[in-house]
Formats: C-alpha cells, structure tokens, sequence
C-alpha cells in the first residue's frame, strides 16, 4: 500500500465520520420532529382498527374515516384536559384558603433557626426570611411567565402537529405502504417487509402491555387516594398514572404531585399545613407500595414479554435515550430499540452481538 492510497483511506475515512456526526447533529436538532412522527405513528397503528371498522360496518370513505378516527383522538384530549379543569379549581380553592401568615411566620423561624447556613457570603449581615427570599424570586417571575406561555405555544403547535401528521398516516397508509415497497431494494426487499411485520407485532404486544401496566397503576393510585379521603382522587390518579410513561421519572413526578394534592387538600380542611404531613406521607407510602409492584412485578412482565428485552438492558438504553433526547427519548427508547434489534437481526443474524442481543426475537 502506497501513501497515496492511505492518504486516500484516512481521507475517505474523515469524511465518513464527519458525515456521520453531521448526521447524528441534524437528527438531534430536529428530535422535537422525530418525537412528533413517532407518537403520529403509534396513534395511526391505534386508529387503523376504528378507521377499518367505519370503512367496513359504517359505509365510511377513506378520507371521512380518516377524519372521524383523529376526532377520535382529539375528543379523547378533550376529555383528558377537562378532567383536571375541576382539580384545578378545588386546588386553588385549598391554596386561598391556606393561612398564608401562619406558614410565613413559620418559615420564617426555621430561616432564622439555619440562616446562618443560607446568609450569603457578599452580605453576611443580611436576615434572611420570606420576604427577602421573594424580593429575589420576583425579579425571576418575568422569565418564568414568559417560560410558561412559551411552552404552552409549543404545546399547541406540538398538537396540531401530531394531529395533522396522524391524519395521513391513516389517510394515506396504502399509498405510503405501496411507495415504500417501491423504493426498496429488490434484494433486501423480503427482508425489510419481514421486520417491518415483527416490529408491528412486538410494538403492538409492547403497547397493549403498557396499557395494562397504565391500568394496574390507576388502580393502585386510586385506591390509595379514596382511603386518604384526597380531593379529585380519579383525575389525580389518572395523571400520575400517565406520568409513568416517562420511564423512572415519571414515577417520582407522580409521588410529589400526590403528597402536593394531600397537603393542599387537608391543608384547606384543618386550616394548618403541618396537619397535613402525616396524611402525605401515607399517601407517598402508598404510592412507593404501588411503584415497588411497578418496578419488581407489572414492568419486567411487559418488557420480558412484549420486546423480550432484560430490564438491566432495558434500563441502559433509556438513560442513554435520555441523555442525548431527553423526556422524548425516553418515552421513544423501548420502541425504537425493540425496531433496530428486529432489523439487526434479520439482517446480520451471524453477528456474536446480535446473537446475544436478539436471541429472544
């Protein structure tokens, strides 16, 4: 080997990764996009069965039954959200009623109790209480009104974004079906089409699993929130149990709205918060008990027989998911590494790795 021909390799080779990472850089920049197609697709293989029965028991067009699925999907939002709008009400119903003096006062002395841990080092005679600690938290209310209607926009433009992506995935999924095949190579085209079924059975047996798990932990939250007696007990149960979605997170989001409600509930009822610490803390036991059947019991079940992943594996993926994408690569991490182990090993099924990786596929 000359040193032109090497020089031609490291040269080819550079170029490579530097296609390769501005590849990787562009799929991070557009993550937000990639999470709206991935929940389009999942809620288009959801509405295939409803699009399928009003085309062939309700005499539905294509396009109306397209239509009336997303509404579908829609309505189902509709009620999700105004489910909460009383739990929001009665919530800041317990907030105005709460003795905002008392709790001053109370805090107040704890910061006078430890405010030589918190005293500054620029203004160490400076008294630290509740009033000086909002003086600074206000000149950060400015930057958290404008955090909070900008999140609200892209919450609305996320919607309506799935929605509008989710219509033609249902409208027009012969068409796509039908170009993709087109597209494939001939010699690999038996191949894909093979995955492309397994991903679609395992997805599927993934999802309704996680239905199940969704249900299971309704359940328990609820029957832990009617024996506390804690306002909205259903629509509160309902959203810590959707917050499970979000792998690992989302189960401890649920615990501290949950001892947030118990407090602001018997807070509101007894006048005095500190009456209300030993209800929350019930109620967060509770809540582990049902986290704990979660973790050793409802989740392995899913993952070792929908995706037939081992949970420690599992685990890995979605720290990692998390890492690079965040909350959204979390959620997608399961889904998306059930697809490429399927596509590894269709088409590498000699590979060591693979081997050990998909053996249960």
């Amino acid at each position: 080997m000359n040193s032109k021909t090497l020089s031609k390799g490291i040269v080819r080779a550079v170029l490579t990764l530097a296609a390769l990472a501005a590849f990787l850089y562009f799929l991070y920049q557009i993550q937000s996009v990639i999470g709206f197609i991935v929940v389009a697709l999942v809620l288009s293989l959801l509405g295939s069965p409803v699009k399928r029965f009003l085309m062939n028991k309700c005499k539905f067009g294509n396009n109306l039954a397209a239509i009336v699925s997303v509404l579908f999907f829609v309505l189902l939002l509709a009620g999700f959200i105004t489910t909460f709008i009383p739990m929001v009400v009665t919530q800041s119903d317990n907030i105005a009623q709460i003795n905002v003096a008392e709790i001053e006062r109370d805090v107040n002395k704890i910061l006078h109790d430890y405010g030589g841990i918190l005293k500054s080092k620029s203004a160490p005679n400076e008294e630290v209480t509740v009033t000086s600690l909002m003086k600074k938290i206000n000149l950060n209310i400015p930057n958290l009104l404008n955090s909070v209607f900008g999140t609200l926009g892209n919450l609305g433009m996320a919607i309506a974004s799935i929605v509008f992506i989710t219509f033609f995935f249902l409208k027009d999924k012969e068409m796509l079906q039908r170009n993709f095949i087109k597209v494939l190579p001939d010699e690999h085209q038996e191949k894909i089409l093979s995955s492309i079924e397994k991903i679609n059975h395992l997805l599927s047996r993934y999802f309704l699993g996680l239905l199940g798990q969704l249900s299971v932990m309704f359940g328990i939250y609820i029957i832990v929130l009617l024996i506390f007696g804690i306002e909205n007990a259903f629509a509160v149960a309902f959203f810590c149990a959707v917050l499970n979605i979000i792998p690992y997170i989302g189960p401890l989001i649920a615990a501290v709205l949950a001892v947030l409600f118990s407090i602001l509930t018997f807070s509101a009822t007894t006048g005095n918060v500190s009456d209300a610490f030993p209800t929350a803390l019930y109620v967060l036991i509770g809540f582990q008990i049902g986290q704990f059947i979660d973790n050793n019991i409802t989740g392995p079940l899913i993952f070792s027989n929908s995706v037939n992943s081992h949970p420690l594996e599992v685990f890995i993926v979605i720290l990692i998911a998390g890492m690079l994408f965040g909350v959204v690569g979390m959620i997608a991490a399961v889904p998306l590494y059930t697809a490429i182990k399927v596509i590894l090993k269709e088409f590498f099924p000699n590979n060591p790795v693979v081997k050990v990786l998909a053996k249960d596929i």
